[in-house]
């Protein structure tokens, strides 16, 4: 990114707003709007992410930056009265990142910054406390060595370790003045010895090398990851806030804290939190000391306890929403560092919503923009079975609602290596930290012994929808040794475990799943308006409702039997978008299609046909019976035709046994031959869907005939089946005449024989590049178009899925080619150009066309989205997905036009 000359990089906490996420990033903004609003904020200024992304585009920072940070600092200065590092009065800041997005891949904050050898006398002097200056001092050091110079930070805990241990104490809060002094010498040494550099003793170098840190960690490891996993986009940038020191380590009358307006693992309301006394910043979500609850507060500091209270009312009113609050306490001062919209799990988040339209904060509309697809699909996961047999060995904080299982690990390394090779894994760890964000993506769940419902696993954990029991204290967790004792019982890494993020109990060994209360309520076992109703599943009745109301987008189900249809229909499934034909001729069918594909004569042909007709009739009147009243898209046959033959080299070494025992099989030969003369190098590409229909003779009039009666059986049962017929990987309009024409003679010679008129629709599958370029042309013979994005992807990438997920896309994704994976959401540019362009061309010929989707994308949230803004007329999924996309298609349908639905 070029730089402007005019443009303002520095913006004071006076001047911004929480509107201005996008420049100020959401600490930024926050802490501005939390200013205005008169709240208690340290005096501040943030450096914008138009500044990280000049920065990141040239390796420089803005020529003017320097000038306008000296400006806003020296502006500082002589509000708080003493000058950055001063030996005698010292003004010390924090540096902080701040994306958009709350980012917990990026750097970790940085406090005291402006301490050296000459300043830190002078903080003892000022605050009177030679203790407090020397662990502030120590504490610089180890954050500033760790994140912006890049030291292990192990070798910083070894250290304190051994400190505590030579004073045969067990918390840094009991060393003394003394011990610290050692502490911060032991630490420079580590520095030096590490970097090859002394620790920089220029306050405003230290501040310095923190911001460029800050704008370095945006395309570091773990903030890459971070983004990938959450979609979030790479091109933001973070901006940079520089705030005055506020200090919680200043003995018992100060402290650190985090609090939520909610709960935000279940969402009721009360006073949650936690609250570490005499600790500084990070202590609380590093989770180094066992916090108490934020209620304690009030019995240890009434007064800040109550203008705690009096702001988290003031902020929830403001945001109308859960605000997650961060705080220092010093020396009785209360002091706001932080707020913003927190995080929550997927229960609290529809617990919530509903609550705020009850206390009339939001309405309907925005109630369902607070809630997602992607939380109500965690909302359906199993729970553990609570009449099990189980064996109880410990419990900590319920921190994040969910049941997993995995084998216990004891490192992020280990958590990927094993996931990678398809286990499911527990991440054990005394407490998480931002290195271990790779092992939390890839583990099941999460587990520590230490830390509260604001630490740092808990967080995370909430944030990506993860599992996780924190702050389970009789955990004794052996990093080194991979394995944690619990009361005696020793758990070794590779052993089952099992944690409930809803309760917080810990079980040795695989406890069993049954149905979660939300997919108890779609199936119809649950009442949402009974008396005894799961407060969870009231609220998501009410959400889901409103969707219905106000939702364009019909949703239809992938479905291909009647069991598979009734369970969609119970769902909320308005009609069948797909049903796969060839489903139906596995198993002992098979055979009948091996006869129709060997047959040489037409009377051969004939006989396998007429086998298969009346099967095929059955399987659709069931199909038409569950969906009676809805729409039933029938895909006529469309597999690689290779899936009903032997595998080549199978039949190929049978024979070739077989003729060594002179025991020739007549059947065999004629099938080997035939599986020769068919075979195809990239079947998926070669004789299928259409091209199959019009290569074997009555293959799809027979099937277009077992349609046309079952129909015609139901409606003489008095029942209303509404078929919709689909014939697949049309190229060409040439092709799709064809066909017609053939299924029409047929319809109409079932309609003559049983008297019964039958209103087939008959249509298309777009799934070719050349079928969406002249969808015109194609819509001339199609009642309807069904999207098969699918194989539209694969043929848009020249991709074979099976082949390329495999081998290539995690290089793909690591080296953000993708943001996602195109075949899990839709790729608009290239993927939905094109249906784009066959909805308008498609239109133009025939205003009535109807128009859905029958790939994957249909049940996934973003892609819905995108599919109500082309038009469509609904979207088809697979049975389990279908709540989630009534649900999007109804956030769809409410969102305010050019608002980010993330």
């Amino acid at each position: 990114m070029s730089e402007n000359k005019d443009q303002k990089f520095v913006y004071d906490f006076t001047e911004g707003n929480r509107d201005l996420k996008d420049l100020l990033g959401g600490k930024g903004a926050n802490l501005a709007e939390m200013t205005n609003l008169g709240l208690p904020v340290p005096p501040g200024f943030t450096i914008t992410t138009e500044a990280c992304k000049v920065y990141l585009g040239s390796g420089e920072e803005p020529a003017a930056l320097r000038d306008e940070v000296s400006a806003h600092l020296d502006a500082l200065e002589q509000r708080m009265g003493k000058k950055l590092g001063q030996a005698d009065n010292p003004l010390l800041v924090s540096v902080r990142s701040g994306a958009k997005f709350s980012m917990p891949g990026m750097m970790d904050t940085v406090l005291n910054i402006g301490l050296s050898d000459a300043s830190v006398e002078g903080l003892a002097k000022q605050a009177g406390d030679e203790r407090f200056a020397w662990d502030s001092y120590r504490r610089l050091i180890q954050m500033f060595g760790k994140t912006v110079l890049g030291v292990d930070g192990e070798l910083f805990e070894d250290a304190l370790e051994a400190a505590k241990h030579a004073k045969k104490v067990t918390v840094d809060t009991d060393l003394d003045a003394a011990d610290l002094k050692k502490l911060v010498k032991a630490f420079k040494k580590t520095v030096k010895t590490e970097t090859g550099r002394d620790f920089p003793q220029e306050p405003r170098e230290q501040m310095d090398l923190a911001v460029r840190a800050v704008f370095d960690s945006w395309n570091g490891d773990r903030a890459k990851l971070y983004r990938r996993q959450e979609r979030i986009p790479g091109d933001l940038g973070t901006a940079v806030n520089i705030c005055s020191m506020v200090f919680g380590n200043l003995g018992p009358d100060s402290g650190t804290g985090v609090a939520f307006t909610r709960d935000p693992a279940s969402g009721h309301q009360g006073v949650y939190g936690d609250y570490l006394q005499n600790a500084q910043g990070e202590d609380v979500v590093a989770g180094i000391r066992n916090t108490v609850a934020l209620a304690e507060l009030e019995r240890i500091d009434k007064k800040s306890y109550d203008q705690l209270m009096q702001i988290m009312e003031t902020l929830e009113t403001h945001y109308k929403d859960l605000c997650d609050i961060e705080f220092t306490i010093e020396r009785g001062q209360l002091w706001m560092l932080q707020t913003r919209v927190g995080k929550r799990t997927a229960g609290a988040a529809f617990r919530i919503a509903t609550q705020l339209v009850d206390q009339g904060l939001i309405d309907e509309a925005e109630a369902l923009q607070r809630v997602t697809g992607a939380q109500l699909a965690q909302l359906m996961f199993p729970r553990f079975d609570e009449n099990a047999k189980v064996e109880k060995i410990g419990r900590g904080i319920a921190a994040s609602p969910g049941a997993a299982v995995g084998k216990a690990v004891f490192d992020s390394y280990t958590a990927v290596k094993w996931s990678r090779s398809g286990e499911k894994v527990i991440l054990i760890r005394r407490e998480t930290n931002p290195d271990d964000l790779d092992g939390m993506i890839a583990a099941e769940g999460i587990l520590t012994s230490r830390g509260g419902k604001t630490s740092h696993a808990a967080v995370v954990a909430r944030g990506m929808g993860k599992t996780c029991v924190c702050g389970a204290e009789e955990l004794e967790v052996d990093t080194k040794r991979r394995r944690m004792t619990v009361n005696g019982t020793v758990v070794e890494e590779g052993d089952v475990v099992s944690i409930d993020g809803s309760t917080g109990k810990v079980y040795l060994g695989e406890v069993p799943v049954v149905p979660s209360p939300v997919v108890e309520y779609f199936e119809g076992r649950m009442h949402a308006g009974a008396d005894d109703a799961d407060e969870l599943v009231a609220a998501v009745h009410r959400i889901m409702a409103y969707a219905d109301r106000v939702r364009r987008l019909r949703v239809r189900a992938n479905a291909d039997n009647a069991e598979d249809a009734l369970r969609a229909r119970r769902f909320g499934a308005q009609g069948i978008g797909l049903c796969r034909t060839e489903h139906m001729f596995l198993g002992e069918r098979r055979e009948m299609v091996e006869k129709l594909i060997l047959a040489d004569t037409d009377e051969e042909r004939e006989e396998a046909l007429k086998a298969l007709l009346p099967l095929q009739k059955k399987d659709f009147v069931e199909l038409f019976e569950a969906m009676d009243g809805l729409p039933v898209t029938v895909r006529l046959l469309d597999p690689p035709l290779h899936e009903f033959l032997p595998d080549i080299t199978e039949l190929s070494v049978r024979v070739a046994l077989a003729e060594a025992r002179k025991d020739h099989n007549e059947n065999d030969l004629r099938l080997l031959q035939a599986v020769h003369r068919l075979h195809e190098q990239n079947p998926m590409l070669g004789l299928r869907g259409v091209r199959l229909g019009l290569v074997i003779p009555g293959l799809f009039t027979m099937q277009v005939r077992a349609i046309a009666e079952a129909a015609a059986e139901r409606k003489n049962a008095k029942g209303d089946p509404r078929a919709e017929i689909m014939i697949p990987l049309v190229g060409t309009v040439q092709e799709l005449e064809i066909v017609r024409e053939e299924a029409e003679e047929v319809i109409a010679e079932v309609e003559a024989r049983t008297g019964v008129e039958l209103k087939l629709a008959l249509g298309t599958m777009i799934e070719l590049p050349r079928a969406a370029l002249t969808a015109g042309q194609i819509a001339e013979a199609a009642e309807f178009f069904s999207f098969g994005t699918n194989d539209l992807t694969q043929t848009v990438w020249g991709f074979s899925r099976d082949d390329v997920e495999a081998s290539f896309f995690t290089a793909y994704l690591e080296k953000g080619i993708f943001g996602v994976s195109p075949f899990e959401t839709i790729d608009k540019d290239g993927v939905g150009s094109l249906v784009r362009n066959a909805v308008e061309a498609g239109r133009a010929t025939r205003p009535d066309l109807k128009l859905g989707v029958c790939g994957e994308h249909g049940g996934d949230p973003e892609s819905v989205h995108f599919f109500h803004e082309v038009g469509l007329d609904y979207v088809s999924c697979s049975p389990f997905r279908i709540p989630v996309a009534r649900l999007e298609a109804g956030r769809a349908a409410a969102q305010p036009s050019g608002s980010d639905s993330r």
